[in-house]
């Protein structure tokens, strides 16, 4: 199944200069051109996790594993232009796209997550994707807790300290 992902998630990841644990489960993972914008307004505002993204991108770069995607049918344009009104380009093209194309949507965005579950569509965000990668094997409980730690001290909101509090849950 395909999987899309909005900005938050991809932010998470850079932040800590673990945008790779993404590529360890998600072979290809789109991104929509309003969120790519998003990345771009980031860069300039100095968010040099972003430097070096696009070499990751495809059509940018022929070894690309983010996958760049746009709104494609008047169906995906007029279910952007209805959640427009409720959240941003990039959650509403993200949702768009998940929607219409039966994907599961990346997001730790609270509107766009209830939203999400209002739509009846599959979401993870960076805690789910965290779990994924301890529970595959991938990394360790406690390089999970790090990076954790590290996106926490980035800005973001964890509702957890550990995520032995979500694996006992």
């Amino acid at each position: 199944m395909s999987v899309i992902s909005n900005t938050t998630v991809i932010s998470n990841f850079a932040s800590t200069g673990q945008l790779e644990l993404l590529h360890v489960l998600f072979d290809k993972l789109y991104i929509t051109s309003e969120v790519f914008d998003e990345i771009q307004v980031g860069l300039l505002q100095g968010y040099t996790f972003y430097d070096n993204l696009t070499s990751l991108i495809y059509p940018f770069s022929d070894k690309g594993w983010l996958c760049l995607t746009a709104l494609n049918t008047s169906t995906e344009l007029q279910t952007f232009g209805w959640l427009l009104s409720k959240l941003h380009s990039g959650e509403a093209s993200s949702l768009s796209v998940a929607l219409n194309r039966k994907w599961v949507f990346l997001s730790d965005d609270k509107a766009a997550r209830n939203t999400a579950r209002k739509l009846g569509i599959t979401i993870s965000g960076t805690l789910g994707i965290m779990l994924s990668l301890v529970k595959r094997d991938h990394i360790t409980i406690d390089e999970a807790d790090s990076i954790l730690y590290q996106m926490v001290q980035g800005g973001y909101y964890s509702p957890v300290r550990s995520l032995a509090e979500i694996i006992i849950r």
